[in-house]
């Protein structure tokens, strides 16, 4: 998976605060992110005077976690792999890891009569489906990995290769 530019950003930014430039105006919150400027995140009023050609994405949130809708997400990235929830009749993906259950364990089914299990490659965080992550911050923390394993395993196979000579 190729990281667009902005995703780091994404990953780190704090959304839901108050809009400084819009405090006295009702839905202040600062729930956009532009994909060109990728900077910090703004409300609904800095979008329509500043952002107003540049690619958005809007955040949600669901229990306290920022969400991003698919159909918006899935035009700028690939989001493979990523396990989905239909929220408020809209499916969305979460932006990052979220703490695990206080009655589970790492990994431990939550159902003693669910035979199948599934979890995320990077949290262990118990999974609805067939996924590999649970968010997209996940996603990363594992593509990042595996890219850096097939790194060091190239590097190695490149040190125990012997060269063709010509006799």
């Amino acid at each position: 998976m190729e990281e667009p530019k902005w995703l780091e950003g994404l990953l780190r930014t704090k959304f839901f605060n108050i809009c400084l430039r819009h405090r006295e105006t009702p839905r202040n919150e600062c729930n956009m992110f532009c994909l060109s400027c990728q900077n910090a995140p703004f409300c609904i009023y800095c979008r329509s005077s500043l952002h107003i050609d540049h690619p958005i994405l809007q955040i949600r949130r669901s229990s306290y976690h920022d969400v991003v809708r698919v159909s918006e997400i899935e035009k700028v990235m690939d989001i493979g792999g990523v396990q989905t929830y239909v929220i408020n009749s809209a499916r969305v993906l979460f932006i990052n890891e979220r703490p695990h259950p206080k009655n589970s364990s790492h990994g431990a089914a939550s159902s003693t009569t669910k035979t199948i299990s599934y979890f995320c490659e990077t949290c262990c965080r118990t999974l609805l489906d067939p996924f590999r992550f649970c968010s997209l911050g996940c996603k990363v923390k594992g593509m990042r990995k595996n890219k850096e394993e097939e790194e060091e395993n190239l590097g190695v196979a490149c040190k125990n290769h012997t060269p063709y000579t010509k006799a």
